[in-house]
């Protein structure tokens, strides 16, 4: 039998090497097709990553929506707490108008034109609304002792509630400082709803009221929802 040479052995071992050596194709293999898996390869991996990419932010959009809701309800539970800590003192709910003047910046807001008997949960789904802004300052000024909208508590005012700064749509000046407050916010930016129309229509003597759910008061978030669809709000009813 006739010896192999070892330049032939080394000839045969380059075919399928990458390392110092010319690589040969394969039998069958052209150009076009060797290009055309490799594209195939490259769009199905940006499928997949595109797909985990949109399962990834689906997950924190929902965590996020679901810690916000929790806060929601447990920020509820407490102003609902210093609410009642108010009716024993007073006799009544906070039930009014804010007249305060809230203090130049930014954002800019306006006197109250409306107050806690005008919103109603029948019918103003916006939370966004200067209506809810209007009723929920009100609240704050009643339950904070700070009706100067200065972010402290007034001399010989009584505070029911501690509002901390993530509950607060505060008024900054030029240089970014805290100098007043506009209303109180919910976890989803914007403003809670709190409302005594249900007992403005018994004083007004219509029985069953038409407006509100609540004798005492109505307390909601409308989390983020501007349709009306109270299934997905945070309400105390």
């Amino acid at each position: 039998m006739k010896r192999k040479s070892t330049l032939s052995i080394l000839r045969r071992i380059c075919r399928g090497s990458r390392v110092g050596c010319k690589i040969l194709p394969i039998a069958g293999d052209t150009p076009a097709t060797t290009a055309a898996f490799s594209l195939i390869e490259l769009f199905v991996v940006i499928a997949v990553i595109i797909i985990l990419a949109g399962l990834i932010l689906s997950t924190i959009g929902y965590a996020q929506k679901k810690v916000a809701r929790s806060r929601a309800e447990t920020e509820i539970a407490a102003m609902s707490a210093a609410l009642e800590s108010y009716k024993a003192d007073n006799g009544v709910y906070p039930r009014g108008q804010s007249t305060s003047v809230p203090p130049s910046g930014s954002p800019l807001y306006t006197v109250a034109t409306t107050g806690t008997d005008d919103l109603n949960a029948r019918v103003n789904f916006d939370s966004t609304l200067k209506i809810y802004q209007d009723a929920c300052r009100y609240l704050y000024e009643q339950l904070s002792g700070d009706v100067n909208l200065d972010l402290v508590a007034d001399t010989g005012s009584k505070t029911y509630f501690a509002f901390k700064e993530p509950m607060l749509a505060v008024i900054k000046d030029s240089n970014g400082n805290n100098i007043g407050l506009g209303h109180i916010k919910d976890p989803f930016g914007n403003s809670y709803g709190y409302s005594t129309a249900y007992q403005h229509d018994i004083d007004q003597g219509t029985n069953p009221p038409t407006h509100g759910y609540n004798p005492t008061f109505d307390l909601w978030s409308t989390a983020g929802d501007t349709t009306g669809n109270q299934l997905q709000w945070i309400k105390n009813w």
